[in-house]
């Protein structure tokens, strides 16, 4: 059998983890997927908070799941992370990645030494004469992204890299047909959104934004006094549609509106941001992934508001589905797939 991979995914009360064999071939195969709930107090918007809450739960979660590797790809995406363009000379990778805290240290929010810095090469062109690479800086806080991977290490995992979660998106969703021309992949997570501009399947463009699903959950909660759980049920079962609804729940519908609706607003924004500072650029359709895509309504919403075409939440077409896979796993955590296989795609393992 191939040697396989486990793509893990920190997000907001749960931890999931893909394994996937022949990341690097045309059809990848999912072989097992399996996720694992934890107090939220322990993993906030892709930090882990409380090491050892995280540590115990990585064990069972390969407990749990039977995963046959402890070779893992670790998923950052969070507040922490700068990813903005950036254009150097054309020079070898190596010799770019040396030279980038002499060019990054003025657009950076804290000094250069607490930042985990690289460069990803989108294109090339010639600037007055001279030969360029365009591409993407990404600046993490270093302090983030090594508490993960300590936790990592302490359930006797081996982190062989540490990947982008935009990224991971972007190579398991944008696929086929779906990657041609212009695409704007927004993934709606519970804390964070996504945007990904990508052309021809290539990021051009990445944004995150401090806005996610439970913005609405916790306004209900905060506005009109509602317990977690009965937020979470009437957003499932409504979302943005009212058909069916008593009167009693116009209150809560109005809430729902506002959240909703600033998201879009910044999802709407961010996209007229790309278009605006680059000449020439263009979206020809947005894409959607993630749990909180998934909102009845939130399609039709975000299309009235960027006058793009949007398709649904979209499955991971790339990945063959193993027998092994189990399959009430991989149905509860359906939204969350994406991020953890695609951490893993085009890894050699």
């Amino acid at each position: 059998m191939a040697s396989t991979i486990v793509g893990l995914d920190f997000g907001r009360g749960v931890i999931r983890g893909a394994e996937v064999s022949g990341a690097a071939s045309a059809r990848p195969t999912l072989v097992r997927y399996h996720q694992i709930a934890v107090p939220a107090t322990a993993v906030n918007r892709g930090e882990v908070l409380e090491q050892e809450t995280v540590v115990a739960a990585l064990k069972q979660l390969w407990s749990q799941a039977g995963f046959k590797t402890r070779k893992v790809i670790v998923g950052v995406g969070n507040a922490r992370v700068l990813v903005r363009e950036l254009t150097v000379p054309r020079m070898p990778m190596n010799r770019i990645r040396e030279t980038l805290p002499f060019q990054v240290q003025d657009v950076l929010p804290v000094p250069v030494n607490e930042a985990l810095l690289d460069f990803y090469p989108t294109t090339e062109s010639d600037e007055d004469g001279n030969p360029v690479i365009h591409g993407l800086l990404v600046a993490a806080i270093k302090e983030s992204v090594l508490g993960m991977v300590e936790a990592v290490e302490k359930a006797r995992l081996v982190p062989v890299d540490v990947d982008l979660i935009p990224f991971a998106l972007t190579r398991s969703v944008l696929t086929g047909p779906i990657a041609q021309g212009a695409v704007a992949l927004v993934h709606i997570g519970a804390e964070t959104t996504m945007v990904v501009v990508a052309v021809d399947g290539v990021p051009q463009f990445v944004r995150i934004i401090q806005n996610g699903g439970d913005d609405i959950n916790r306004a209900l909660v905060s506005r009109l006094g509602m317990d977690e759980f009965q937020a979470e049920q009437i957003k499932r079962r409504f979302g943005l549609a009212t058909q069916g609804a008593g009167p009693e729940l116009r209150p809560a519908f109005e809430v729902i509106y506002e959240a909703t609706g600033d998201l879009v607003v910044a999802i709407r924004n961010t996209l007229s941001f790309y278009l605006s500072s680059k000449a020439g650029a263009a979206v020809e359709r947005v894409v959607l992934s993630g749990g909180g895509a998934e909102l009845n309504g939130f399609a039709t919403a975000l299309a009235d508001a960027t006058r793009l075409p949007v398709r649904a939440p979209a499955p991971v077409d790339r990945l063959a589905i193993a027998r092994s896979v189990n399959t009430d796993q991989l149905s509860a955590g359906s939204s969350g797939v994406a991020v953890a296989a695609g951490l893993t795609l085009g890894s050699k393992a």
